[in-house]
């Protein structure tokens, strides 16, 4: 293992449904670069902890031995402030990002690192905010021509959404498959479950649920050049109760069970599907990472019949950060975290500029009061 790194950091965990998951991957990045650990609690504190604890450390919370520090607008990741003294910054220059879903994938973690002047691997904050939103991430995709399956805004003077049932009921803000309710019979069930699943409270949006459609993966990376990874066929488990040979969803379970994040889920890799459509899916693919403008290492997912393909949503910082799809070309684990940090020194998010605000229109102005009159 290479030396601890002292200007990069891997920040994990977070106020998110996804904070277990987190941590997985964030512990698997620090090993693999060597790098320092910046937990990130569920109650927002931030603590520098060991790289080389395991996953059942953070199981209670806070790690023993850990070390409080701030994330703080004007220095950055810094010491906590002790009776006489003053924050010390830490001296990260970049931050591994490997926070899924909830503040650290919708863009308000992006927002303070670009305010704090930290360099940042992953989603800008415009990227990861459409990310995030799946109605406006299924906007973007339809006006742009790409397939998608009908999406509608659920809220609870919904009575009619413009498509058939069943439906399928997601949380609009969020970043895996926690508060999904399939195969909902009618628009006024719908309706009701917006009281009942608190994931839903924050925004809801309602599609159709098809029955005949399986999930196709495919990673997709920014630097040093856009690629492609193989593209996956998760494994589903069958839903209980439900009808001989009807497919669930892809679930959480399915995902995350065996301890390793995605890179543990049963899976079809490389997906046994048509020639044709994996030309396609890959086209589209490319067109949603342009379109989203892509950083980093993400995942979009589609939904297909074997002969239909639709875009389904794009993780902009997935569970394992995608790194068990990259077998064609094989592309290491290491190298992967690598050029990531490399993009983040090379390609910075940050974009503010002053130009413009020269003063001419405070000189010409009246006073406020006339203003206010």
């Amino acid at each position: 293992m290479a030396d601890l790194t002292s200007d990069l950091a891997v920040v994990f965990g977070g106020p998110s449904p996804e904070h277990d998951v987190s941590v997985l991957t964030g512990l698997q990045a620090a090993r693999a670069l060597g790098a320092r650990c910046l937990y990130w609690t569920k109650t927002g504190e931030w603590y520098e902890v060991d790289p080389g604890l395991e996953a059942n450390a953070f199981v209670e919370g806070v790690p023993r031995g850990a070390t409080r520090v701030q994330l703080l607008l004007e220095s950055g990741f810094s010491s906590e402030a002790g009776r006489f003294g003053r924050p010390r910054p830490l001296g990260i220059d970049v931050a591994v990002v490997c926070c899924h879903g909830g503040p650290g994938e919708d863009g308000t973690l992006q927002g303070a690192l670009d305010l704090a002047g930290v360099k940042y691997t992953g989603p800008t904050l415009a990227g990861a905010a459409i990310g995030m939103d799946k109605l406006a991430f299924r906007a973007v995709m339809a006006a742009a021509g790409l397939p998608t399956l009908p999406r509608a805004l659920l809220e609870v003077t919904t009575s009619e959404v413009g498509f058939s049932p069943p439906y399928i009921v997601k949380p609009r803000f969020g970043g895996s498959s926690i508060g999904i309710a399939a195969n909902v019979a009618d628009v006024g069930t719908a309706v009701a479950l917006l009281g009942a699943n608190r994931h839903l409270r924050a925004g809801a949006v309602i599609e159709p649920y098809r029955a005949d459609l399986f999930d196709l993966q495919i990673g997709v990376r920014t630097w040093p050049e856009l690629a492609l990874s193989a593209i996956e066929r998760p494994l589903r488990t069958p839903r209980a109760g439900g009808a001989a040979g009807e497919p669930e969803i892809l679930g959480y379970a399915d995902k995350y069970v065996g301890g390793e994040g995605m890179a543990s889920a049963p899976r079809e890799l490389p997906a046994d599907i048509d020639e044709g459509l994996g030309r396609t899916l890959r086209d589209v693919a490319s067109a949603v990472a342009r379109l989203c403008s892509v950083r980093g290492v993400a995942r979009v997912d589609f939904l297909s019949d074997g002969h239909e393909l639709f875009v389904n949503e794009i993780n902009t910082v997935p569970g394992s950060l995608a790194r068990y799809l990259w077998i064609d070309p094989v592309v290491p684990f290491r190298t992967l975290l690598s050029d990531m940090v490399a993009e983040a020194r090379a390609r910075p998010s940050r974009h503010y500029t002053v130009e413009g605000a020269d003063g001419t229109v405070l000189k010409g102005a009246a006073s406020i009061a006339a203003k206010l009159s």
